[in-house]
């Protein structure tokens, strides 16, 4: 029932009862009343409720307990609610970044950072990007790979003691011994201190792996399928898990309730992650036409990552900081990245938002949105990939992605319009998670 109706209708049944009205007097819209105290009224010049869907202009978006109520045309009035008057603004779900490394942000020194930072420090760093995050306007993530202090974090968010993203964490990657998401880089006798316990070699091996992931909190199973840019070792960006071992890892998986996202650059790799049952691919580098029909036969989604590719290769360009491994990856790999999401666009591969952020910088999430356009998005289908799209990627489809009756008041507004220039969505003037607002420029 939307706030307009129940005002209506509590005052016609007050009405209509007579004598017994007086139980209902508080219900009458015909002055402040206690019970509307903590319903907003957000009066918006434009709102896209549903992306995919028109916006509606000269709106009332409605919020009781931190959650939407509707969205009706014009502007409603009561005298017990507070009114934002934001007519100037057009308002759209939080946005959805679907893959995100909160813990850290890559620098000169970051390959130090294991050997400098203990628990606490990454803890701390992670709150700070996390808030750095939900003031861009993505009011929800998917953390895919990093230390335990994601899970700590996500709780504290959760709890209301840090501001933050809701969070859909991994936590440490699966990967072989060697591979992309194993330690690189140091002597022998450090690389010890840093082994994961999610490193596996063989199918039996692997599944352990996978039930101590769940252990220890994972909401998804992140595996790095393929070779990586990033880590220190000249092992490539082809298949590195076994077929054997990657149906081993979704078998465990779907056991116990999760489904498994592979990083995955080359095309082998992806095709086999796709048809050991993976539900999602990680950048996707170098897919073609006929990898795109298995994300179709498979009912598979890419998150192409393209910001993570152009940033890689800036570094490789334009600085001396990347280990000579990384520098010739990162001039590989980041080169084909938006020709892979024009490939899979075209291909109708369906796409949600994610940007590697941790990689670029946080904060910076919404410059995806340039790429996706570029690659032959429309602004309103990237505004869906990290809106509606994302929101039943990462499992959360029923409670965010869209500001419809019943789900978290998470919703951004920016001063121009997003679907006539994609960039608006790089500077966000307002933001409420869960009925808080978190930011709220004039």
């Amino acid at each position: 029932m939307t706030y307009r109706t129940l005002l209506t209708s509590a005052a016609a049944i007050s009405f209509l009862i007579g004598g017994i009205g007086v139980a209902f007097d508080s219900f009458a819209h015909d002055g402040p009343h206690d019970n509307y105290e903590d319903f907003t009224l957000i009066h918006a010049g434009e709102v896209l409720a549903v992306p995919g869907e028109d916006p509606i202009s000269d709106a009332t978006i409605i919020i009781h307990d931190g959650k939407i109520v509707g969205v009706e045309e014009g502007f409603l009035e009561d005298d017990a609610a507070t009114i934002l008057d934001k007519k100037e603004m057009f308002f759209l779900p939080g946005l959805i970044d679907s893959h995100v490394h909160l813990r850290s942000e890559w620098s000169p020194t970051s390959r130090w950072e294991p050997v400098l930072m203990e628990s606490g420090d990454s803890a701390f760093q992670a709150a700070k990007n996390a808030k750095t995050t939900l003031m861009a306007g993505f009011t929800a993530v998917q953390d895919v790979g990093g230390p335990n202090e994601i899970f700590a974090l996500k709780r504290a968010i959760n709890a209301g003691t840090v501001p933050g993203p809701h969070i859909q964490a991994a936590g440490s990657a699966i990967s072989v011994t060697g591979g992309h998401g194993d330690s690189h880089g140091f002597k022998d006798d450090l690389l010890h201190f840093f082994a994961s316990e999610t490193i596996c070699d063989g199918p039996a091996d692997c599944r352990r792996a996978t039930r101590q992931a769940v252990k220890n909190g994972a909401d998804v199973i992140k595996i790095t399928a393929t070779g990586g840019v990033l880590s220190n070792t000249n092992a490539g960006t082809g298949q590195q898990f076994f077929n054997d071992e990657l149906e081993s890892i979704v078998e465990a998986a779907t056991k116990m309730g999760r489904k498994v996202t592979a990083h995955a650059h080359g095309k082998e790799g992806i095709e086999s992650a796709l048809k050991a049952g993976v539900k999602s691919i990680e950048h996707g580098t170098y897919l073609d036409a006929g990898t795109a029909a298995l994300f179709k036969q498979y009912d598979a989604t890419l998150v192409p990552t393209v910001l993570a590719g152009m940033t890689v290769v800036d570094w490789a360009e334009n600085t001396d900081w990347l280990p000579p491994n990384s520098a010739e990856k990162a001039l590989q790999v980041g080169p084909q990245m938006l020709d892979m999401a024009r490939i899979a666009y075209e291909n109708g591969v369906n796409i949600a938002f994610g940007t590697d952020t941790g990689v670029s910088k946080h904060g910076e999430n919404a410059k995806e949105f340039q790429y996706l356009v570029e690659a032959g998005m429309t602004a309103q289908e990237a505004i869906a990939s990290a809106t509606t799209v994302a929101a039943k990627h990462i499992g959360l489809e029923d409670v965010i992605g869209s500001l419809e009756e019943g789900k978290y008041a998470d919703l951004i507004g920016v001063d121009g319009d997003p679907l006539d220039d994609i960039e608006e969505l790089m500077d966000v003037d307002f933001v409420m998670k869960g009925g808080v607002i978190y930011k709220n420029e004039e």
